[in-house]
C-alpha cells in the first residue's frame, strides 16, 4: 500500500523558506492518479489544505497559501516538495503530505518558525 513520509528541518527563522519533503513508497507519483497534497495545522486550529501536484505533474493552491507556495516533484526520488516562502511564526504547525480525498497520510512533521 502508498505509504507517506514527511522531511525537512524543525526550526525555521522568520523571513526563510520552509521546504519538505515527501518521500513515496508502495506507489508511484507519476501514474496513481492521485492528487499529492501538503496540508498543516497550526496550534489550537483546524486542517489547512495547501497545495497539490497531480500525477501529470499539474499544480494546484489553495487562494490562501498561493502567492508564496510551489509544489514540485523529483520523479527520480519518488517524491515530491513543498516550499514555503516568506515564513512568519504563525506558520508554526504540524504539515503532512496526503493524498486528497484518502486516508493516505504521512505521520506529520512539527515545524517551528522561530528566532
Amino acid at each position: 500500500q502508498v505509504q507517506l513520509q514527511e522531511s525537512g528541518p524543525g526550526l525555521v527563522k522568520p523571513s526563510q523558506t520552509l521546504s519538505l519533503t515527501c518521500t513515496v513508497s508502495g506507489g508511484s507519483i507519476t501514474t496513481n492518479s492521485y492528487y499529492w497534497s501538503w496540508i498543516r495545522q497550526p496550534p489550537g486550529k483546524g486542517l489547512e489544505w495547501m497545495g497539490a501536484i497531480y500525477y501529470d505533474g499539474s499544480t494546484y493552491y489553495s487562494p490562501s497559501f498561493k502567492s508564496r507556495t510551489s509544489v514540485s516533484r523529483d520523479t527520480s526520488k519518488n517524491q515530491f516538495t513543498l516550499q514555503l516562502r516568506s515564513v512568519t511564526p504563525d506558520d508554526t504547525a504540524v504539515y503532512y503530505c496526503a493524498v486528497a480525498g484518502t486516508e493516505i497520510w504521512g505521520q506529520g512533521t512539527q515545524v517551528t518558525v522561530s528566532s
